[in-house]
């Protein structure tokens, strides 16, 4: 089979990686991919943010299969478009990708549902914030409605805070159109979690759960990011758990799904808040997470073709997955600067070095290649990815690999897993 990824991040190069390890798959394509991906694909030009470009090169390569990885096909109707002309497809519809390009139908989903969620209130103009901020009790959280790669979301300590926020969102200067309308929401505290669920429509079966590292720096301190890193264990959620987030969050959104017209095929990426309340959805990612995927994929130990294909002929079980006891972590090599300004083409040296280290896995997000060195391409770089028997040694193995890479203003969280570690 001939497998096409859309995408060029570290998501997508675990994609690359996984389906190349399949025996019915002969050969991978990436659109565009990365300098790393190009190592284990061929990478294909490619605008993602154009559904035109991307069926012309549907037409040009004729995939048996198309992954879409990131969420900006999913909200402009690839997956419509590619069905329309014949192409097998995974990945929910534009109707059903609403519930990550838009918050404010997220919340109002998942309130018809009776799906557990935070407070909120959708502001259409300053005036809107005004009257609503009232009705929150302080630090609240403003949302994006739209999607800003997870930059969208800022905790405010004050209502002045709040509504200086959402004005610069709601004037376009801080996010353009995906702040059009902004989400005002109760802050919720626990911890984070990432549950995954596969769906053909109908039924779910879980992934291994992740939990992210969102904050640019360590203690969760810091601007939101499109995450610092992940780790994946057998603990991050017990049985019990699993079963309650199946009945009381991913059963409901895809039968709510299906009750409103739409068939939700596809990964459905729950962010939770564990709270003394207990669980609360924060958002719905209607993809895989980046960077949850690497750690998850670097534990899966079936064939991930057969899932996805599962997924769209409608034949979703709970024996779609078989996954690994070890532990697995992923700590993201940044940019310096990043979330905000930073800059680009710094070589980057020891990555050869880093093959050397058992049980590791470099997925490339930002990079390039010229002359065989490797340059930095982007505000996350690189997600260096480690499994071992237990979290302890697999923490320990990412940073010593992290430690043989160097670019200049190389920045990465130095507690990733740390909490976890501690109990």
């Amino acid at each position: 089979m001939k497998i096409l990824v859309i995408g060029s991040g570290g998501r997508e190069h675990a994609l690359v990686w996984k389906l190349r390890q399949s025996p019915r798959v002969s050969r991978v394509y990436c659109a565009p991919g990365n300098a790393g991906i190009a190592a284990e694909g061929e990478c294909l030009p490619v605008d993602v943010k154009s559904v035109e470009s991307l069926l012309a090169l549907a037409a040009q390569i004729k995939p048996d299969l198309t992954v879409v990885g990131p969420e900006l096909p999913l909200q402009l109707g690839v997956v419509d478009e590619f069905t329309r002309r014949g192409y097998r497809i995974f990945g929910p519809p534009q109707s059903a990708a609403q519930l990550e390009s838009s918050k404010s139908f997220a919340k109002e989903f998942m309130q018809r549902h009776h799906i557990p969620t935070a407070h909120y209130a959708i502001c259409d103009s300053t005036k809107d914030v005004a009257d609503a901020l009232p009705h929150f009790h302080m630090p609240v959280v403003v949302k994006a409605d739209g999607l800003a790669a997870g930059k969208g979301v800022v905790i405010c300590k004050s209502k002045e805070e709040a509504s200086a926020v959402a004005a610069e969102m709601l004037s376009g200067k801080m996010l353009g159109e995906a702040g059009a309308r902004v989400v005002l929401e109760e802050c919720l505290k626990g911890e984070e979690l990432s549950f995954l669920v596969l769906s053909d429509g109908e039924r779910v079966a879980a992934l291994a759960a992740a939990q992210d590292h969102k904050r640019v720096g360590e203690g969760d301190t810091g601007a939101n990011t499109g995450g610092m890193g992940a780790y994946s264990t057998q603990t991050v959620v017990d049985a019990q758990m699993q079963n309650w987030l199946l009945q009381h969050v991913a059963r409901p959104v895809i039968a709510g799904m299906k009750a409103e017209g739409t068939e939700y095929k596809g990964v459905l990426y729950c962010g939770l808040m564990m709270t003394a309340r207990g669980p609360m959805v924060l958002e719905f990612n209607c993809r895989f997470g980046d960077p949850e995927t690497q750690p998850i994929l670097m534990r899966l130990e079936s064939d991930l073709l057969e899932a996805l294909e599962a997924s769209i002929d409608g034949r979703v079980s709970d024996g779609d997955f078989r996954w690994s006891t070890d532990a697995s972590v992923c700590v993201v090599m940044a940019s310096g600067g990043y979330p905000g300004t930073f800059e680009v083409g710094k070589k980057i040296s020891g990555l050869e070095d880093v093959e050397k280290v058992a049980g590791v896995k470099v997925f490339h997000a930002g990079t390039t290649k010229h002359d065989d060195a490797y340059f930095t391409a982007g505000g996350r770089v690189l997600g260096v990815t480690a499994r071992a028997a237990s979290l302890d040694e697999a923490v320990k193995r990412a940073y010593e690999a992290v430690q043989k890479i160097s670019f200049g203003g190389a920045y990465y969280r130095k507690d990733i897993a740390a909490r976890a570690l501690k109990k």
